[in-house]
């Protein structure tokens, strides 16, 4: 009861140096998510009906996958060095294999009669791409958005190691300054960023997932 009285002591003493953090540990979420996303969907597009291009994207996605978020942190650190735009770039190759991944597969699942039928209409690789074979895949695409953006919400947090700010700062601060409320407060805000992250894309999945459904 005493850290939770003592982070909620910090929170009512600092609340414009949380919210501070919120916004910068939102805004590097979403711009990482937006990159990694604008990076991941046309690629897998791009090699999704070439199969041997297919295997290799989905076998880099998982090599990818397996790096730790801090070691991709450490590793930009000297060819971009500290601050917003290293930790934007880290985000956003955290977020583009489960992206790339769900993409691919998708559209290598879709609905062989509804491609057939796109192309006796005449329509062009990038035309049934855009119109057919995305709207079909879109359940599995958005559950790697899911994916995605919990991911990066909480890999978010590492930021403050190469002073990207976001809430990891209050947990870092926390530690150094032995402020047991404020590394609560961050600690207690990412885990329900993420939680929250999960719950809202879960939903809006569902959602996605019942509408193509009676569609």
């Amino acid at each position: 009861m005493g850290a939770i009285s003592g982070g909620l002591a910090w929170l009512w003493a600092n609340p414009g140096l949380f919210w501070g953090a919120v916004g910068e540990h939102l805004l590097l979420s979403l711009t990482g998510l937006v990159l990694g996303i604008a990076a991941a969907l046309p690629l897998g597009l791009l090699v999704a009906p070439r199969p041997r291009l297919a295997e290799g994207a989905i076998a880099g996605a998982g090599a990818l996958r397996t790096i730790p978020s801090l070691a991709v942190l450490a590793a930009l650190l000297p060819l971009l060095g500290v601050g917003f735009t290293p930790s934007v770039i880290a985000l956003a190759l955290l977020a583009l294999p489960p992206v790339l991944v769900n993409t691919v597969t998708g559209l290598r699942t879709a609905d062989r009669a509804a491609l057939e039928a796109a192309r006796g209409l005449g329509m062009t690789r990038w035309q049934r791409a855009l119109r057919v074979e995305l709207p079909l895949a879109a359940p599995l695409v958005f559950a790697g958005l899911r994916i995605a953006a919990v991911q990066v919400v909480s890999a978010a947090a590492l930021a403050t190691f190469i002073g990207g700010g976001g809430l990891g700062d209050l947990v870092t601060q926390g530690l150094a300054l032995l402020d047991t409320g404020r590394m609560l407060v961050g600690a207690v805000a990412i885990a329900l960023l993420a939680l929250a992250t999960e719950a809202g894309f879960g939903w809006l999945e569902r959602r996605l997932t019942l509408r193509m459904a009676g569609a």
